[in-house]
Order: C-alpha cells, then structure tokens, then sequence
C-alpha cells in the first residue's frame, strides 16, 4: 500500500536533505509495508537512483551470513555454543563461541591482520587463519560488546567447512534465491552506482576501489538494489518458514550484549542490530564500504522497514543513512498506524478450553482467560491477554509467549471433574478471590 501524500512528501524532504546537506553523489531510500515497496524517494545524479540500480550494501552481508549460520543450527549440523575450534580447529582463537562472535561478545579484534582489507584484494580462508594469534582478542569474552568483522570472516570459513560450499554459493542456493533476490550479488552488475569520497574542501569525487574481498566477504562483499534489500527487509519482519524458521528469526532479535550501556538505545542480537527508538525496537544493519554506505531498519510487529543506499564513503554534517532509515521508518509509523484487524465472529471454542475461559484470581489480582481461534488459550490481565498457552495434552498446557514462555499451566479439577484452580509454575489460579490456593 502506497504512503499517503503527505507522509510521502515529508519522507522526499528529508532524503532531499540528506543529500544536499550530507553532500552524497545520490541517495535511495525505500519503505517497505506489508512485504511490499510502498514508497522510493530519490535524489541526486551522479547517477540518478531508481530501485533497480545497485549500491554496494557492506555489512548488511552479515545479517544474511547470521541467517545462513541459523540455518545449519537447525538442521542440527552445529550448535551456537560450539567452540570455533570444533568447526575450524588449531586457530589461537579457538575457545570464543559461535554465539559470541555472531552477537559481537567474543571480544576479538575489529579487523584482520594485513593492510586495510576494505580497499585491498582479499586473502583466502587459510591466510586469514594463518594470521590469528592469541592477542586478536582484545576483551574478555561477553565482558563488553566490541563490533568485529573478523569475527564474519570466521564465521563464513565455519559454514564452508560444514557444508563443503563456498559462502557465496551457498548464500545463493540458501537465500537469494528463494527470496527471489536475483539483483543482489557478490560482484558490481549493471547497473550500479560508482563509488566515492568527496573532498571536504572542494566537493570533487575519488572513485573507490571495489574488490573482492576474499575470505572477509562474509563480512560485507555483497551488492544491493532498493527492491531487493527491500525483499530482505520484508523477509526478515515476516520470515519465509521454508527459509527460516519464524521463531529462529525471533531468537535472533533478542539482545546477546548491549551496546549502550548508559541508555540501552542500541543493541546486538545474532548478526542483527537492535535500536531502541521510544518505545519502539528495530532491528537491522548498517553497511559501509570505500564509496558506499547502506542502512536497514525493520519495526517486526508494523511488518515495516526502511533501507537507504548513498554512494560516498559517508555523508557530512551529521547526517547518517542509518539514523535516516530510523528517521524515516519512525515517522512513517507515527503518521499512518497499522489499522486495528477487524472483529469478527469467531466459532465456539471446544469443550475442554471453553470450561477454562472467564475470570480467575491471584493474590487479589483478576485474571481472564480466553480461547484463541487457533485453539490456544489466551491470558492476563483483563482485556489484555499477554500470554499464550499452547495444549500439550489433558489439562496441561505449554506456555508460549511472555514471562510464562516454556512454563507449565496445569488444570487441577474438584471431585466432579470441574476446573477449580490452575496452577502455573506454583502459582495457583482460583475461581473467586476468596478461595485459597
């Protein structure tokens, strides 16, 4: 669904902005609603932006190497709490876990060793193994969050060797395609957007180098279009089971360290960013290489994103791609919310979960419990019904979201078999405040 004019002209203005005052060669931005574009805002020339035209995305290439990481944990090939010496054993590093290098906790330094892998020829995946020795880490594990691209290097050598292919032939086998991201590629296809610095002094333009980043490319090889990063957006606030499981992708949106520590705005899950603006969380990426830089933000329950490109190593004056996408992604939120869904009819509950449903007691607190169209049993506090409950067999019951996730909701019947109380990890339920659990 397209944005509405207005929302639409005030998102034009500020990338017009951007652009101007940031000094970009051009910027793309796209929304994305419901798994669709609904809105392109462009601006500059050199050249001129449309979706079809590719910007190197630079670490955004995370967030799929963390997917395809994923994906061999639940086809049971590794474990997050492996040890990378299992997966690529001998190196000096080899006690940090797949979990602590996904989430930034492993304490390992930023780069490899070498000249400034960004703008060079990469090594293969021996050499940069070859190049590892003990002080490459330079925290204690999980102590403080510490950004590493070293870290994706290692974990694309882990997947090469679990699967015996190649990460870029196996990002195409396990993502773009199913996700129809057929103009997202490890190589510059045109068309695409030349890369620059911009001199501070007298606006002229150095076109950067785009290699090709060998055994680092796990940590920001691929190229990008506003529609196809757009696909990965709307994937990842709404995943494709066949691709990834939904409640992995959730798994990787919970906090492995905070990189905020004075006000818990930001975050670092398993390979995705976590910002906290309001009160609202996104997750994403941002991206940068020599001549590029790239910004994803997702707000999952809005099945909402935003994903922007400039083709400069930076923009100026205090303006910033992804701080744009948040911008941009936020005030698209607030100017046209998500229409309630409507009420509907629903048919009668079964037997079993109907008896269950009304008022219950705690502590002098009132409760409600009620049935949900897919058979679980909704509760909390009354009208909202912040649990789920998922049946796991007579008169027990699973809980499936919120503080009572993995928990056990228990019925316990009188004489007549009539439910009198429910007993939720000790914590009983009874009909009235005045019975005692």
């Amino acid at each position: 669904m397209a944005l509405l004019p207005e929302t639409a002209r005030q998102v034009d203005a500020l990338v017009a902005r951007a652009q101007a005052e940031g000094r970009g060669p051009s910027l793309a931005l796209g929304v994305i609603r419901d798994g669709a574009l609904a809105h392109l805002a462009v601006a500059g020339e050199h050249p001129r932006p449309d979706e079809d035209l590719q910007y190197r995305i630079g670490s955004i290439s995370k967030t799929m190497t963390a997917v395809l990481v994923m994906q061999q944990r639940d086809a049971g090939r590794l474990a997050l709490d492996d040890p990378l010496e299992r997966h690529l054993p001998g190196t000096p590093v080899g006690a940090l876990t797949l979990r602590q290098l996904l989430g930034h906790a492993s304490g390992l330094q930023r780069e490899p060793d070498g000249q400034w892998w960004e703008r060079t020829a990469g090594a293969d995946l021996a050499t940069l193994l070859a190049g590892l020795t003990p002080e490459k880490i330079t925290h204690p594990p999980h102590r403080v969050y510490h950004y590493s691209n070293l870290a994706y290097g290692l974990l694309g050598g882990v997947l090469e060797r679990i699967t015996g292919t190649p990460w870029a032939e196996l990002l195409r086998e396990r993502i773009l395609e199913p996700l129809a991201m057929r103009r997202t590629t490890y190589h510059p296809t045109e068309p695409y957007a030349r890369g620059y610095v911009v001199h501070p002094w007298h606006d002229t333009l150095r076109e950067e180098p785009r290699t090709d980043t060998g055994a680092m490319a796990p940590a920001g090889q691929l190229w990008s279009t506003v529609a196809d990063l757009g696909r990965w957006a709307a994937f990842l606030a709404d995943p494709a089971p066949d691709v990834l499981a939904p409640d992995t992708l959730t798994e990787m949106c919970a906090p492995v360290v905070i990189s905020d520590l004075d006000s818990w705005t930001g975050g670092h899950g398993l390979g995705l960013e976590l910002y906290r603006v309001g009160d609202r969380v996104y997750v994403g990426h941002g991206g940068s290489m020599p001549g590029y830089v790239a910004g994803l933000a997702v707000h999952r329950p809005g099945r909402a994103a935003v994903v922007d490109f400039a083709n400069a190593y930076g923009l100026s004056r205090g303006h910033h791609v992804v701080g744009l996408a948040r911008e941009v992604l936020t005030l698209v939120l607030d100017a046209e919310p998500a229409p309630p869904a409507p009420w509907r009819p629903a048919a009668a509950p079964a037997a079993g979960l109907a008896e269950l449903t009304g008022r219950w007691w705690w502590m002098g607190l009132e409760y409600e419990l009620r049935p949900d169209p897919a058979g679980d049993l909704l509760a909390g506090p009354v009208g909202r019904p912040i649990l789920r409950f998922t049946a796991e067999g007579p008169d027990r019951w699973r809980g499936r979201s919120g503080p009572q996730d993995g928990e056990i909701l228990t019925v316990i019947r009188d004489e007549a078999g009539r439910p009198v109380a429910l007993d939720l990890a000790t914590f009983v339920f009874t009909r009235t405040p005045d019975q005692q659990p």
